[in-house]
């Protein structure tokens, strides 16, 4: 018997620090899988990468399905055959299987970041309003999820006009009938008003990465009566959410997106169901192992 080999691709910039193909790896060593490997094709330094190359050169070495990270959810997709509906819905794919010679994208963002919502935060917490800043590949996506969440008034933060816009109506265009849920977008000068009336406020924003050090707004503005959510996972405790934990907030890191949408992304690309919580002790390992 032949055993199917999964060789899958983590397309991005800045790689080098990147947990994802340890915790796929182990996860598929667990399961028994010696036809797997998870490799990163780092792009950074290309000003103009042609992603219809990288994706036709890595599938001719023998690559059988992707993730894609930062900045390319988006880009991505007019290189694809097919895009399932949740990713379309986003404009935003952040994994690519290969099914039958087709490249179809999926967005298991969505559900990774509204899993480790639910999973984080204390029952009960405010989702009358919510600012979320970044309006991008992973922003489309988070939004996505907050909306899912019940989240009842979407605020979006983006300092590109056409990118937030984009994201408005798509958002609007997915919201069931007699839905009560409404979404405003806006540029920076609204943040402080925005953040200050937030029962919740999320940085989907790559601001407050190891490296892109800084904060997506004024710390100042935190109330401390908010939940607080990043999707950053290097490093663990961004300068945002270390003052909003200063505060008394809950907060929810960028790792609890990390597992959730990874264990997704592994059995869309494998078939094979993971085990979450052997994914989530893994990447603290590896989190405590990094740790100078």
């Amino acid at each position: 018997m032949s055993i199917r080999t999964h060789r899958v691709g983590l397309i991005g910039n800045d790689l080098g620090t990147s947990l994802s193909p340890a915790i796929h790896q182990a996860e598929a060593a667990a399961l028994g899988l010696v036809g797997f490997s998870y490799e990163a094709i780092d792009l950074a330094g290309i000003p103009e990468p042609d992603l219809g190359r990288v994706l036709a050169t890595a599938i001719a070495d023998g690559f059988t399905g992707f993730n894609i990270t930062h900045p390319h959810k988006q880009a991505i997709i007019p290189f694809l055959d097919a895009v399932a509906p949740d990713a379309a819905a986003l404009g935003a794919v952040n994994t690519v299987v290969i099914d039958n010679g087709r490249m179809v994208g999926h967005n298991t963002d969505r559900t990774g970041f509204l899993a480790g919502l639910r999973r984080s935060l204390p029952e009960g917490s405010g989702h009358q309003s919510v600012v979320l800043f970044g309006a991008g590949g992973a922003g489309s996506a988070v939004a996505a999820a907050l909306l899912d969440y019940g989240v009842v008034r979407l605020r979006i933060i983006d300092t590109d006009c056409g990118r937030r816009e984009q994201l408005r109506r798509l958002l609007v265009r997915s919201l069931p009938e007699g839905s009560a849920a409404t979404v405003e977008i806006a540029g920076t000068d609204m943040a402080e008003d925005w953040v200050g009336e937030a029962q919740g406020v999320v940085n989907a924003t790559p601001i407050g990465m190891e490296h892109v050090p800084g904060t997506p707004f004024d710390l100042s503005w935190l109330t401390g009566s908010q939940w607080v959510a990043d999707v950053i996972y290097r490093p663990v405790v961004t300068d945002l959410l270390a003052a909003a934990a200063d505060l008394g907030s809950p907060v929810v890191h960028g790792t609890a997106m990390l597992v959730e949408q990874a264990a997704d992304t592994f059995e869309l690309v494998t078939g094979r169901s993971p085990r979450r919580e052997r994914m989530r002790e893994r990447l603290v390992g590896l989190l405590a192992s990094a740790k100078p």
